[in-house]
């Protein structure tokens, strides 16, 4: 598993270069700064960021430069769901529902939702 941890700015671009698979930086500039005001000096220097964490590479593809995910939505997403709930709730889902249930933060396709993963989770640990 990797050891990337992203900022909040960082998940956005992630998130971009994950659902179009690679984009250069005029293409994300042009994706995100309607969002978040970003120019692409403030983008480069990120993606710079991200490529020294091993989050991202690059190839060269005319004159641009193409962005593209190293790491896997799925990968980075356990890791920051592990270390957020070892932050917040001491490591514990039971907390961490009970918080949800209490806020009244659940809706019934929530609920159903997750009858069903615990379900598909147990048949998963009795075979």
């Amino acid at each position: 598993m990797t050891n990337v941890n992203l900022s909040d700015g960082e998940w956005k671009i992630m998130n971009t270069l994950w659902e179009r698979e690679a984009a250069t930086i005029t293409e994300l500039t042009a994706v995100l700064q309607g969002e978040t005001g970003w120019d692409k000096h403030i983008i480069i220097t990120m993606l710079n960021r991200m490529s020294k964490k091993g989050a991202v590479s690059w190839r060269t593809v005319g004159r641009a430069k193409q962005f593209y995910p190293v790491v896997s939505r799925n990968e980075v997403s356990i890791r920051e769901t592990r270390g957020f709930l070892n932050k917040v709730y001491r490591g514990s889902i039971g907390m961490m529902v009970n918080a949800m249930v209490e806020d009244k933060a659940l809706t019934q396709e929530d609920i159903a939702e997750l009858y069903e993963i615990l379900e598909q989770a147990e048949k998963g640990m009795l075979s």
